[in-house]
C-alpha cells in the first residue's frame, strides 16, 4: 500500500518597503504561510538574518514539523498499546550549522516530550514507544541529520 500525499500551500512575501529587492538591507523577510481555508501563518527569517523576531521563521517551522509529527504518531501508538497519555507537552530545540559562505544545516533536533499517562504501570511501555514513534515519523525519516529524545512520563496520580 504505497499511497502518495500530496500538500499544497502558498507563500506570499510581503516584504517589498517600496524598492523591492535593491539590496539586501532594502527589503523585509516577511511572508504570509496559507493553505486553503487554514489560518494563515505570518512569518518572516531568524532574526539573525534579518528577520522579524515577532513571527516564525522556517528552522522554527522544521523543529515543529519534527515534533508534532512524532507527538502524533506517539499518541497513535500510546493508543494502539492501551497506553493512556492524558497530556504531552514538548520543549523541542533544533541545532543549525552557519557555514562560512552562509549557507548552513541542521545538525540535529532534540525532542524532550513530557508525557503524563493515566497509570504508573503504564510508564515502561510510553517511555519505549518514543523509539517506534520516531521510526515512523514521516518528517524525521524525511531529514538527513538525528532526531533525538528525552522523554519524561510519570503517572496522572503523581502530577
Amino acid at each position: 500500500m504505497n499511497k502518495l500525499h500530496k500538500y499544497n500551500l502558498s507563500i506570499q512575501w510581503e516584504g517589498n518597503t517600496g524598492s523591492g529587492t535593491s539590496g539586501y538591507k532594502a527589503y523585509a523577510r516577511d511572508h504570509v504561510v496559507s493553505a486553503g481555508d487554514k489560518v494563515q501563518i505570518p512569518c518572516s527569517s531568524d532574526p539573525a538574518f534579518r528577520g522579524n523576531k515577532t513571527k516564525y521563521n522556517p528552522e522554527e517551522l522544521l523543529v515543529a514539523s519534527v515534533a508534532t509529527c512524532h507527538m502524533l504518531w506517539y499518541l497513535h501508538l500510546c493508543a494502539d498499546a492501551a497506553v493512556v497519555v492524558v497530556d504531552y507537552k514538548d520543549n523541542a530545540t533544533g541545532i543549525m550549522q552557519e557555514t562560512e559562505n552562509g549557507s548552513g544545516f541542521f545538525k540535529e533536533i532534540m525532542l524532550y516530550p513530557e508525557v503524563i499517562v493515566k497509570d504508573a504501570s503504564m510508564i515502561e511501555k510510553a517511555n519505549s514507544l518514543h523509539a517506534k514513534a520516531n521510526e515512523y515519523c514521516f518528517i524525521a525519516n524525511s531529514v538527513k541529520f538525528p532526531v533525538h529524545h528525552k522523554p519524561v512520563c510519570i503517572a496522572e496520580e503523581n502530577f
